[in-house]
């Protein structure tokens, strides 16, 4: 706490320290919850909503940090929105040349992206060695200036977000959360909206793991889909009968009865064969392999214990021992038998409390788990879920079960059960032995967080040939690593609905690749030898020719240009009227103003597209008022087809929707060549030769000399024992005991771990100091991140009255506007938050309840994003703002009838409004671009390093 009667210091952007007025500067108080300094109220104490700003200030702190965050984000949008010009680089500043010379700091258009760019990109370990004329000038700034003149469509001409769209807004986004936690007021009183309890659902939210393989209360997309049980069917072929298992499905619909039907593994290729053939393009999960294996279970049951003892089913086999636990899944045998059904002996009397072993075949029991997760995360895609085939797959031919099916899928439900309370008892287990650690991972924690963490931490590894010569903070953390590699192996190939595939998968991978012959090849061979050969004749141009690498690859995209030409000249023959396609083809390969030109009168007319470019004069040819007549015609009775589902206007439709599949033909046909021609570029495959130098020859260096071929036997090893501890986990009666499961995972972390920071070691005393820059490089990133730029901090307060004193702002007008930003700001907050309720409260409705959420795995919490100089609150906004994500279909997607792709559009933007119904629209600003031009010169002089 600072002194009533000491005055208060402050650094001022030009570098001295400015003292605010002593006398009546009153003491700070700082927030234990939160580290926040609280404005006092006259008597002393904190204040913390104190609305009224500090004594010489203008603003509150509220005010100061939402007004910094709009100018802030007004800023990244305008410099990465400018990045798509051919003339950004010369405006940005070294190491890029520019027409007008060498561009300062102090003058960058791009002060953000400048800043990022010179500390964060340039200093980057491999690049730092680039050279500033031969690389970034002459071949970076080239090729990207080369490719900014291309004009390559964007989402607005293709009517989608293109990925270059997503990328952008992406970056946006990280950007602007970078620089507003980053940056900070110079009051020092910065405050941010905060919703303690937007905490407790979050966290919530991402509790749901187990619930995935849960047997109930799954809905996804309008489906709620158990593979319940299996039963054994007869199907007469040509004399005699052959049995078949028939998986029974479990399907449940808001507002029907549940129903069932069966399916075989045949009827669930033809599914994915369906989709296929109706979802043409779309990229399907592949379908589980067949798995014939039963798997036996044990079950106990007490005589009091009526619901265990119903579990029992005719299809069992009495083992007659005893324990004193509540049995297992990991008790599992595998094997291809059936259990012949037969009436359980019930003569002899059991005494209350008395526990009797039933071991139950379960038939394909690994299949159906893998199937399960196969439709679950078909069905989490709302195309698929709504398709036809899926319709038919989930309805048609119901079933009735009879009391033996009945009582499989009890005990097939009592397995998910116990699967899941198995899993629980698993994490709960290493979370309670990650526990134990706690003190010593919180001073770890706090070693990392601090200045050089990083730096310390691998020059510990360099200097220490064992684990056991670590000190006691990071043997600790080796300790919590084993726990955390322990659950992920015990989750990925036991916990899941899909792990015996993903198991099965991995068995099939390691048993092709030919680890010994692989590491005597890395042993004798020199990659670096070998890979500039390969480089050398891909990239030769003898005697100026196209070298190799630009055939194989224009090759490939002369095909996707000849491939677009014949769906092109279709369209053309159906339309039949050359002056149209001859027009939105000139449009197509028109320059860039005249194209923004065009889409400006679209949107000022409130057109289509289309429409605007046959009306236009400046594309030729010029239409006819006849034609363009008929053109308009055709665009009303698009909409009216559109809009009304009219099948009498679809005929006059089909002109207008042709015309628009035809641009976007020509749109997809001018980019592929565009591209064709950068890759043809001569600087191109310099960049690419450059930055293969730059970066791979370095890496292969070091593990040349740190004789990496070891690792590759050890690799192997440590595989073939994981495979053997998974197998034991299954076999073996070992989870009647879940410490000892636990342990057997950590045990094989404990055998291998010694291999693992062998190679870590020798990679990093034979790095020739690249790990360290690496890691000087990251530590540089967190220290702006926790303590800002070293060129000052944004004096809002000053800009802002020094704005009310040129007359820049009307000083009324312009509070009301940053009041209403923090109004809609805690409106968005608390909107989000009601829906991620809303959202949690029907899973649970559904079915949800029934099981516990879980607790974050152990270990998961030991950083936290502050640490590492971003603010929750910042984190949450920036989480806030990404929940409405756009639908990221495919272009191939597209329905064969435009008519009906459009209804979807439309349809799929109406969701999106609904969805977002109620979501608070974020006030207009006009007062505060006003001081967008202060606010920029101040940016420059804080960045300006």
């Amino acid at each position: 706490m600072t002194s009533p009667n000491r005055p208060k210091e402050v650094k001022a952007l030009d570098g001295t320290n400015k003292t605010l007025n002593g006398a009546s500067d009153p003491p700070v108080f700082s927030s234990k919850a939160t580290g926040i300094p609280l404005r006092p109220s006259l008597n002393g104490e904190p204040q913390a909503n104190n609305p009224q700003p500090l004594p010489g200030h203008a603003l509150t702190g509220k005010q100061e940090h939402y007004l910094k965050r709009e100018l802030l984000s007004q800023q990244v949008d305008y410099e990465i929105t400018e990045l798509a010009s051919t003339t950004a680089l010369q405006r940005f500043g070294a190491p890029f040349r520019s027409d007008f010379g060498e561009v300062a700091p102090v003058d960058s258009d791009l002060p953000i992206l400048r800043f990022i760019f010179v500390h964060h990109v340039r200093n980057f370990p491999f690049l730092d060695q680039a050279r500033e004329k031969e690389f970034w000038q002459d071949k970076l700034q080239v090729f990207l200036e080369l490719f900014a003149q291309k004009h390559i469509s964007s989402s607005e001409d293709r009517l989608e977000e293109s990925k270059r769209r997503k990328l952008a807004i992406k970056a946006k986004k990280l950007v602007e959360l970078m620089m507003v936690s980053a940056i900070p007021t110079a009051s020092g009183y910065e405050e941010r909206i905060r919703f303690s309890e937007l905490e407790v659902v979050d966290r919530g939210a991402q509790d749901q793991g187990l619930l995935v393989n849960a047997p109930e209360g799954n809905l996804i997309n309008g489906w709620d889909v158990n593979v319940a049980g299996v039963r054994t069917t007869s199907v007469k072929r040509t004399i005699r009968y052959h049995q078949h298992a028939e998986f029974i499905l479990r399907v449940r619909q808001p507002g029907k009865p549940d129903h069932y039907v069966g399916r075989r593994y045949g009827q669930f290729v033809k599914l994915h064969k369906r989709l296929r053939t109706e979802l043409p393009g779309k990229v399907l999960a592949p379908l589980p392999r067949k798995n014939k294996t039963a798997t036996t279970s044990t079950f106990f049951s007490g005589g009091d214990d009526d619901d265990a003892s119903s579990v029992s089913s005719v299809s069992t086999h009495q083992t007659g021992f005893t324990h004193d636990d509540s049995g297992s899944l990991r008790n599992l045998v595998p094997g291809h038998r059936r259990a012949a059904s037969q009436t359980p002996d019930r003569a002899s009397p059991r005494a209350s409390g008395e526990y009797r072993g039933e071991r139950v075949s379960l038939y394909r029991e690994d299949q159906r788990v893998s199937l399960r997760a196969f439709l679950r995360t078909f069905l989490q895609n709302p195309q698929i879920a709504e398709s036809k085939a899926m319709q038919d797959f989930l309805t048609h031919d119901p079933v009735k079960l009879n009391e033996e099916e009945l009582e499989d899928l009890d005990r097939r439900k009592a397995m998910d059960e116990k699967r899941i309370e198995e899993q629980r008892k698993f994490y709960e287990i290493a979370r309670q032995r990650a526990k134990e650690l706690d003190v010593y991972m919180e001073k770890f924690r706090r070693d990392i967080v601090e200045r050089n963490g990083l730096t310390n931490l691998f020059k510990e590894i360099r200097e220490k040939e064992r684990i056991n010569d670590l000190s006691t903070e990071y043997q600790r953390f080796v300790e919590w690593l084993r726990i955390e590699v322990a659950a992920t192996i015990y989750h990925l190939f036991l916990a899941e609905d899909n792990s015996p595939e993903l198991l099965a998968q991995a068995r099939r991978i390691h048993s092709m690749i030919p680890y010994t012959a692989l590491k005597q090849v890395i042993r004798f061979a020199n990659p670096a030898l070998v890979m500039s050969g390969v480089l050398d004749l891909f990239l030769a141009q003898p005697f100026g020719t196209r070298s190799l690498a630009q055939r194989v690859f224009g090759m490939a995209l002369n095909d996707g240009i000849k491939g677009f030409q014949k769906p092109i000249d279709a369209l053309r023959t159906r339309i039949n009227n050359d002056v149209f396609c001859e027009k939105l083809k000139h449009f197509t390969n028109a320059d860039a103003d005249s194209k923004n030109h065009v889409r400006n009168e679209a949107v000022v007319d409130g057109v289509d597209l289309v429409v605007a470019i046959l009306k236009s004069e400046q594309i030729m040819p010029d239409l006819s008022s006849e034609q363009i007549g008929q053109a308009f015609n055709a665009y009303v009775a698009w909409n009216n087809a559109v809009e009304n589902v009219d099948d009498e206007m679809k005929a006059g439709a089909q002109l207008f929707a042709q015309l628009k599949q035809l641009l976007k033909m020509y749109t997809r046909q001018r980019d592929k060549a565009m591209m064709l021609s950068v890759i043809e570029e001569t600087v191109t495959l310099q960049l690419f030769r450059d930055l293969f130098t730059i970066f791979y020859e370095p890496l292969v260096r070091v593990y040349k000399s740190a004789n990496v071929y070891n690792s590759v036997t050890d690799f192997a090893a440590f595989v073939d024992d994981m495979f053997q501890v998974l197998d034991r986990a299954q076999r073996q009666d070992v989870s009647a005991d879940p410490n000892q499961t636990v342990q057997s995972f950590i045990d094989l972390c404990a055998r291998h771990q010694g291999d693992f920071y062998k190679f870590v070691h020798e990679v990093h005393i034979h790095d020739n100091g690249l790990f360290t820059q690496i890691m000087g490089w990251l530590e540089g990133i967190l220290e702006f991140l926790r303590h800002g730029p070293k060129g000052g901090k944004l004096d809002m307060n000053a800009l802002f009255q020094g704005a009310i004193e040129m007359k820049q702002v009307d000083k009324l007008a312009a509070m009301k506007e940053i009041d209403d930003l923090i109004k809609w700001q805690e409106e968005r907050k608390k909107w989000h938050q009601d829906k991620t309720r809303q959202k949690m409260a029907a899973q649970t409705s559904s079915g949800g309840a029934a099981l516990t959420p879980t607790t974050p795995p152990p270990g998961s919490t030991t950083f936290r994003s502050s640490d590492f100089g971003i603010n929750e609150s910042d984190l949450a906004d920036l989480d806030d703002s990404g929940s409405n994500g756009s639908d990221s279909r495919s272009d191939s997607e597209e329905d064969a009838d435009p008519i009906a792709h459009e209804r979807k559009r439309r349809a799929k933007n109406q969701d999106h409004l609904r969805r977002s119904a109620g979501e608070p629209i974020k006030p207009e600003v006009k007062q505060l671009k006003n001081l967008r031009e202060g606010f920029l010169m101040m940016l420059r002089m804080v960045l300006a390093e």
